[in-house]
């Protein structure tokens, strides 16, 4: 029998490389001989770096950055692919965590720190970055990671453009000339959010709230930003304010479009794609996947239904099986897309503590309980 786990991490518990792991651990004890593959999943956002990493045997690069209040901090990417591909959460240097009530202005915050990260990737010979967009507490379009990079955004006295998106406002004209070192790197962006960049459905006003944006700043903000795609149309020749995925982390979709050799694809086929899963599911008796929270939003690209529906394409007969910490609302939506069946790891009344703290127990002890049933019915 072979059996492959192909698990997302469990936020603030396991790594997918540990998920993996700990549901091995109980199919051993009723399967010893049977051939075990691991693969990491994610979908794009928290833990993409790792899995991948964990997957492919990469490696871990930190380094000192800006984060989106102008501040040092120190972030991570992955190398893999014997250091030929990049792999970046723009969240590590740009995200949310780094704000909170009393910081939090998207007039202000940047972008600068991802590019950083960029520059970082392409110095030590990455020719193709993959780049997770999601989590990010800028609104500035991606023109400070355009800065990082080497781009000049320049006002009409031709001074240097200072860090926020609301200075988007006073963007005369852009001077890429600098940016030669991508010239031969392509960029893979991470991302199932298909808002544009302007308007009622773009980046301002769906997302800029949550980072601090009360209704005059939104309105201020989508004015910049249409300002900002008008000039990106005009020296840049891309039209981009109303691309699907333009406004993804505050217009940081827009901006990558806009300055590399990029496009947009769903965060769990990139990782599906970079893992070859489909190709180590295609003998697989069993496939065992899950996160933390499986509900009826999981069918909108998140890793079970990935992981179920490339292992269906090659392998229909294989039985996929997800395990998760918590099942929420309308999981038969989710029957029909390739899963077989959900369980939870959790075995009774527990705080969410608690329930975090026993995670490797508790997925051990499902999965063991899975392949009783398994080998019960065979």
């Amino acid at each position: 029998m072979k059996i492959v786990l192909a698990p997302d991490s469990y936020k603030n518990s396991l790594t997918a490389k540990q998920v993996a792991q700990s549901m091995r651990k109980g199919f051993e004890k009723v399967y010893p001989d049977a051939k075990y593959l691991n693969v990491p999943m994610a979908d794009g956002g928290e833990g993409t770096v790792q899995s991948l990493v964990d997957a492919k045997n990469g490696q871990i690069i930190a380094e000192t950055v800006t984060n989106p209040l102008g501040k040092k901090t120190t972030a991570k990417y992955g190398l893999i692919n014997d250091g030929k591909v990049a792999v970046i959460e723009m969240a590590e240097a740009s995200g949310i965590q780094y704000i909170n009530q009393f910081t939090q202005n998207p007039y202000i915050t940047t972008t600068f720190g991802t590019g950083e990260l960029m520059k970082s990737a392409i110095d030590r010979g990455a020719k193709t970055i993959i780049i997770g967009i999601g989590g990010s507490a800028t609104n500035d379009g991606g023109a400070g990671m355009a800065q990082a990079l080497g781009a000049h955004l320049l006002d009409n006295q031709g001074e240097e453009l200072s860090f926020g998106g609301a200075n988007l406002v006073k963007l005369d004209h852009i001077d890429t000339s600098k940016m030669a070192s991508l010239e031969d790197v392509k960029v893979i962006i991470a991302s199932d959010v298909t808002n544009p960049l302007t308007g009622p459905n773009g980046a301002s006003h769906v997302f800029g709230p949550q980072k601090g944006a009360n209704p005059e700043m939104v309105e201020f903000l989508d004015h910049a930003l249409s300002h900002y795609a008008d000039i990106l149309k005009r020296d840049l020749n891309k039209d981009l304010e109303n691309v699907p995925g333009a406004g993804a982390a505050g217009g940081l979709g827009a901006g990558l479009l806009a300055f590399t050799d990029s496009k947009l694809e769903s965060g769990v086929d990139i990782v599906i794609d970079f893992t070859d899963l489909k190709e180590k599911v295609k003998d697989a008796d069993v496939v065992i996947t899950g996160e933390g929270q499986i509900d009826f939003q999981t069918k909108f690209g998140k890793t079970p239904i990935g992981v179920a529906k490339a292992t269906k394409a090659v392998n229909p007969e294989a039985t996929v099986i997800a395990i998760a910490g918590s099942i929420g609302e309308k999981i038969s939506e989710l029957y029909p897309l390739g899963i077989d069946a959900i369980f939870t790891c959790v075995p009774g009344v527990e705080s969410l503590s608690d329930a975090i703290q026993n995670t490797d127990k508790n997925v051990q002890q499902v999965a063991e309980n899975i392949a009783r049933l398994i080998k019960n019915t065979k």
